[in-house]
C-alpha cells in the first residue's frame, strides 16, 4: 500500500474503534464507512439498510469477486488507556472488525487508482458475533453473479504478519440452544401443589455433558462439543418451590449434520425427560452458524498471491473451534477463509486487553490487492 493510503485506513480504524456498536445495530459504523468511501474514492457505493457494499467496475466480461468484513463489536468494558478508547460504554472492538473494515477501505483506495480485470465488491456486513450478517447479504452473491469470495481475520498466537491457512473445514459449525422446562410455581412448604422442574433440568445437563461435554472425534464425522453456557431455576427465594426453569448449551462440530444429531438427542432426551415429570419444554435456536469450508481452488489462489507478495505461510494443523458466519457466503459460491497472525503472545480475541494489531493491516490490504491483480 502507498504509506498515505495506509496512514489514512489506520485513522480509519481508529475513528471506528471509538464508536463501537453491537451486532444487528452497526448504523453509525455503516455511515462511517460510506463516508470515507465517497470522500476518498470514487467506487460506488450502495446502501443496504444496515449494512453496505463498494463496488469497483472492471472490464466488460471480466470475473466478478468479493471481499468481506464484518462490522460490529462486542459487549466488553474497554479501559481508557488509549487515545481512541470506546466512547460507547461498555461495548468495544475487542475481536478486530475494526481492522477488518479499515483492511477493505485500505484496499478501496488502492483499487480507485488502478484499472482492474476483476469487478471487485466490498461487503461491509454487520452481525457477525451472531451469525445473522452474511445470512442476510450472501444474496448480493446471486443477484451479482459473484464467482468468488475473500475473508481474513486477526489470530494471535502465531508470527506478526504470517498468513495461517487450514485446507478444507476451517471453522466449526456451532448453535446455540435454550431449552425451557415448564411446570408450576408453589410454596416451598408444599411442593406437592406445584411442579419444579429441578429433576428434569438436572438430568438433562447431565446428559448434556454426556452426549459431547469434554470434546469427542471420530474419523468420519469429526470432533463435537456441548457446552452448558447457562443454567437458570427460581429466584433463590426460601419460601418459593420454582415452576420455571431453563438451560442454554452451545453445540459445536465439524459437520453441520452433527451438530443437528446432538440438537435432536437432546432436545428428545429434554421432552422425555419433562413429560415423565409432567413438565413441559419448549426450545428455541439462536446464533446459528454453519461450518466454514475453504474451497480448494480458492485458497490455492491466495496463497499464490501470499507468495508473490512475500507474506509468510503456515498450514493450521487443528480448525479453529470459534465460528464464523462465511460459511454462509461459502454456501453461495467458492471462496476461502485465512487469517493474519498478530504475533505469538499478542493479546488474544475478545479479551479486555486485545486491541487490532495496526501493523498487520497494510499486510492483508496488499494480499487482497493482489489478489484482484492474479489473471486467474
Amino acid at each position: 500500500m502507498k504509506e498515505e493510503n495506509l496512514q489514512k485506513a489506520v485513522c480509519l480504524r481508529h475513528h471506528l474503534h471509538m464508536y463501537p456498536e453491537l451486532s444487528m445495530n452497526e448504523s453509525g459504523t455503516c455511515a462511517r464507512i460510506q463516508e470515507f468511501l465517497k470522500k476518498n474514492t470514487g467506487l460506488q457505493v450502495i446502501d443496504r439498510g444496515g449494512w453496505c457494499f463498494a463496488v469497483k467496475k472492471g472490464k466488460t466480461g471480466g470475473k466478478r469477486i468479493a471481499f468481506r468484513a464484518d462490522m460490529d463489536a462486542l459487549p466488553i468494558p474497554e479501559a481508557e488507556d488509549l487515545p481512541y478508547h470506546s466512547r460507547n460504554r461498555g461495548i468495544s472492538h475487542k475481536c478486530g472488525h475494526d481492522g477488518h473494515c479499515a483492511v477493505l477501505c485500505g484496499l478501496a483506495l488502492e483499487l480507485d487508482a488502478m484499472e482492474t480485470e476483476k469487478t471487485v465488491y466490498l461487503i461491509f456486513q454487520p452481525g457477525e458475533e451472531t451469525g445473522q450478517g452474511a445470512r442476510i447479504c450472501r444474496g448480493l452473491l446471486r443477484e451479482e453473479g459473484i464467482s468468488g469470495i475473500y475473508a481474513f481475520h486477526n489470530l494471535g498466537g502465531f508470527p506478526e504478519n504470517s498468513l495461517i491457512f487450514r485446507e478444507g473445514l476451517t471453522q466449526p459449525a456451532s448453535e446455540g440452544l435454550r431449552i425451557r422446562f415448564l411446570g408450576k410455581t408453589s410454596h416451598a412448604s408444599a411442593p406437592e401443589e406445584g411442579n419444579n422442574p429441578a429433576l428434569p433440568l438436572s438430568k438433562t445437563v447431565l446428559f448434556a455433558n454426556d452426549l459431547a461435554g469434554a470434546g469427542s472425534a471420530d474419523a468420519e464425522n469429526g470432533a463435537v462439543l456441548c457446552t452448558v453456557t447457562g443454567i437458570r431455576l427460581g429466584t433463590g427465594d426460601f419460601g418459593i418451590s420454582p415452576g420455571e426453569g431453563e438451560l442454554c448449551v452451545t453445540l459445536r462440530a465439524e459437520k453441520e449434520s452433527e451438530m443437528k444429531r446432538m440438537e435432536r438427542e437432546l432436545l428428545t432426551f429434554a421432552k422425555q425427560a419433562g413429560y415423565s415429570a409432567g413438565i413441559r419444554t419448549v426450545s428455541s435456536i439462536h446464533d446459528y452458524f454453519p461450518e466454514t469450508r475453504n474451497d480448494s481452488t480458492a485458497l490455492s489462489r491466495i496463497l499464490h498471491a501470499a507468495k508473490e507478495v512475500g507474506i509468510e505461510t503456515i498450514r493450521m494443523d487443528h480448525i479453529w473451534r470459534a465460528s464464523e458466519d462465511f460459511g454462509w457466503y461459502l454456501k453461495e459460491c467458492p471462496g476461502a477463509m485465512v487469517y493474519i497472525g498478530n504475533g505469538e503472545k499478542y493479546p488474544p480475541l475478545h479479551t479486555p486487553d486485545y486491541d487490532f494489531n495496526d501493523r498487520i493491516l497494510g499486510t492483508a490490504a496488499d494480499l487482497f490487492l493482489r489478489l484482484v491483480s492474479l489473471s486467474s
